[in-house]
């Protein structure tokens, strides 16, 4: 009948229910792959774990290290091992870590605790300025800000995390004295005399470091995305209209360099996950990365592939929170329905 409207349409209701059912499909795919190719590479490092373990001059006899060898299964072949270890995921069990003689469960939590703040607060910070410096720089296109500020992000490009935290801790920790050498918190200070005032003090350097290490890459997209848009036919006939760069920057610039710049920095979630771990280590930070490079240099197989999988729903959760706020920066692909 004419001028009769569907309430629903099925196709959209079949979407809603395919479109979770398809992100969990991937998000299965992805573990499994992950942690496949994570359990290649451990087992074929160098690394021996039994000696990590028992030491390089330990005394031990044959018979008791044939016992702990046995105890964990590093004797086993590495497919039945792999298939165990995947039995036991299912199942909820993680394993227990060769390092720290507790549950990777236990360890993954404790630690991501520490490492969430620290994350967070500098993807933030490196989201924030990094949008801010570049447009201003794009503004200023061949002028001396923007010369210094790609100057800047180039060389924050090719330098590496731990360099740029050695440089942090040398300078305002050791020849300032300005900051704590590391740890998340003072040194013999016991747990619950521990402020937060002493953890904000010596969460600075760390998340200075990662703010630094991860700035460049947004600042230098923003600045191209604006200085390709300002040269654009819409910019020439709002600059006829009589706008000013401010209104052009408020009304038109910033709503659509947002969606590429939010892509961008949602994306880089797997790079910030990988410098935490080196910032980490140079601080001391009680952190997920701390833990990582300790389990490497172990060869602490479950420790490794329980941190790979959680690595993997980070950086896929970050990925899918960006498809997801697409609907909310642009409502033309909300009413699409296309938000994965």
């Amino acid at each position: 009948m004419r001028g009769t409207r569907l309430a629903a349409s099925p196709g959209g209701v079949m979407r809603k229910i395919i479109l979770p059912a398809g992100i969990a499909a991937r998000m299965f795919l992805l573990l499994i792959a992950v942690s496949i190719l994570s359990f290649i590479l451990i087992t074929e490092s160098p690394i021996d774990p039994l000696t990590s373990y028992v030491g390089a001059e330990s005394t031990l006899s044959e018979a008791a290290k044939d016992e702990i060898a046995a105890h964990w299964g590093l004797n086993d072949p590495a497919p039945e091992r792999y298939l165990k270890w995947a039995g036991n995921l299912l199942r909820g069990d993680f394993g227990v870590s060769i390092t720290y003689k507790r549950p990777v469960i236990d360890i993954i939590r404790e630690r991501f605790s520490y490492s969430v703040v620290l994350m967070m607060i500098a993807w933030a910070l490196s989201g924030v300025l990094g949008f801010a410096m570049g447009i201003c720089a794009g503004l200023r296109r061949g002028g001396v800000f923007d010369k210094a500020v790609k100057t800047f992000c180039l060389v924050l490009q090719s330098a590496p995390t731990f360099w740029l935290g050695l440089l942090a801790l040398s300078f305002f920790s050791v020849t300032l004295g300005w900051f704590p050498i590391g740890m998340a918190a003072p040194i013999g200070k016991p747990a619950v005399d521990v402020t937060f005032a002493d953890r904000a003090y010596h969460l600075i350097l760390p998340v200075l470091t990662l703010t630094v290490a991860s700035i460049g890459k947004i600042t230098l997209y923003t600045r191209q995305k604006l200085i390709e848009m300002m040269d654009g036919n819409f910019i020439l006939f709002a600059r006829a209209r009589g706008e000013t760069t401010g209104q052009l920057t408020r009304r038109h610039l910033i709503r659509n360099i947002a969606l590429p710049a939010v892509t961008v920095q949602f994306a880089s979630f797997s790079e910030l996950f990988g410098g935490m771990a080196l910032a980490e280590t140079v601080f001391s930070y009680p952190g997920i990365g701390t833990a990582t490079t300790a389990a490497a240099l172990n060869g602490d197989v479950p420790l490794l592939l329980g941190i790979a999988l959680f690595s993997a729903l980070f950086v896929f959760a970050g990925n899918l929170i960006a498809n997801i706020l697409y609907g909310v920066l642009d409502p033309g692909l909300k009413a699409g329905g296309d938000y994965v």
